[in-house]
């Protein structure tokens, strides 16, 4: 056991806070720290503060005794507004109430100078990061900087699964809970839409860059493949990412296009009730798995993990001499390494993982 599991283990933490605020996915891959705690100090209080965007992604869960959302856009109304006094004094009170719950232990697998701070704010006598940046090692007691493995040992998750460790936390594994209202709401709006007996497979193209996109045509060609071979695919997605969608759609009549329609709670509860899911490096990719269903990703652009500890998970990715680029292709907008996974290639992961 590392030198940190052992101060960890001798604090007993009776209240332990997570802090990662967002994004999406990354609350998704960071889930498994839930049951991980839970099972290293299950008498533990475990608290989790995020973003409001966020924070339905967690609100379901039971495994988690409090959810903190953190009210970051009152106070810059009020900021912008020029109550600024106003701001200053919701900042305190939310800040002496933080300390107020006197966790012994906060988790801040964000790494960033704002997860930082509000750890910091809490006043636990032992904080732990992964991977600082922007300044935040200032305000831990201690930093986890994992190596990344080698291609074919690199799990999902294995940054997070490696802060875990590190306090002596192994029982990693992702938690997503579905509600019953949004399970309830995700059947609905699926009925309306006309899906019948056919198994449902969920296409999730969208993401924020595009170089993590696939090719936007083939998402039709691949929607007609999957029908011919028994599926009912339809497409999911944020309000922002309508537009591409209805092209999407427009080209494949047997698409059905539901972007936009879903709270996130309902999407998770709409991808729960699929039976299989193929999206790219996004949010609702992370949930297909973190929920135990067949999932092929397809990833490009990021280094991504080359499998899940299940063979009902698929990643196809491209090991291009420029990748992974992250947020600098040198390509010019080619995106050679998502062109090249086509829609035969698709197919076969799909049967190989169903």
């Amino acid at each position: 056991m590392s030198l940190l599991a052992d101060r960890a283990t001798a604090l007993a933490p009776r209240r332990i806070l997570i802090v990662r605020l967002s994004a999406l996915g990354d609350v998704v891959l960071s889930s498994g720290l839930i049951p991980a705690l839970k099972a290293r100090w299950p008498e533990a209080r475990l608290s989790w503060l995020v973003d409001a965007p966020a924070a339905p992604l967690l609100a379901h869960n039971p495994r988690l005794d409090e959810l903190l959302v953190l009210p970051l856009g009152q106070w810059k109304q009020l900021w912008r507004s020029g109550r600024r006094l106003e701001a200053w004094r919701a900042f305190r009170t939310w800040a002496r109430e933080l300390r107020a719950r006197q966790f012994d232990l906060v988790l801040d697998p964000q790494g960033l100078l704002k997860s930082g701070l509000c750890g910091w704010f809490s006043g636990a006598p032992l904080r732990v990061s992964l991977w600082p940046r922007e300044g935040n090692q200032l305000f831990v007691h201690d930093c986890v900087r994992p190596a990344i493995p080698p291609g074919p040992e690199r799990i999902i998750s294995f940054e997070y699964r490696a802060l875990a460790a590190a306090v002596g936390a192994m029982d990693f594994q992702l938690d997503l809970a579905v509600g019953e209202a949004p399970r309830l709401r995700a059947a609905q709006i699926l009925q309306e839409a006309g899906i019948g007996a056919r198994p449902v497979v969920i296409l999730a193209p969208f993401t924020t860059r595009p170089q993590k996109h696939w090719v936007e045509e083939r998402w039709p060609m691949l929607a007609a493949a999957l029908w011919d071979a028994g599926y009912q695919p339809v497409i999911l997605g944020g309000p922002g990412d309508r537009a591409a969608a209805e092209r999407m759609a427009s080209q494949e009549a047997r698409l059905v296009n539901l972007a936009g329609r879903l709270k996130l709670d309902e999407t998770v509860a709409a991808i729960a009730q699929a039976q299989l899911l193929i999206g790219v490096d996004t949010g609702l990719t992370h949930m297909g798995i973190a929920l135990g269903l067949p999932t092929i990703a397809l990833f490009g652009s990021t280094a991504p993990y080359l499998h899940a500890g299940t063979p009902r998970v698929q990643v196809l990715y491209k090991a291009l001499p420029c990748s992974p680029c992250h947020r600098a292709p040198t390509c010019g907008g080619q995106f050679d390494c998502m062109k090249q996974i086509s829609v035969a290639e698709v197919m076969t992961a799909a049967a190989q993982v169903t």
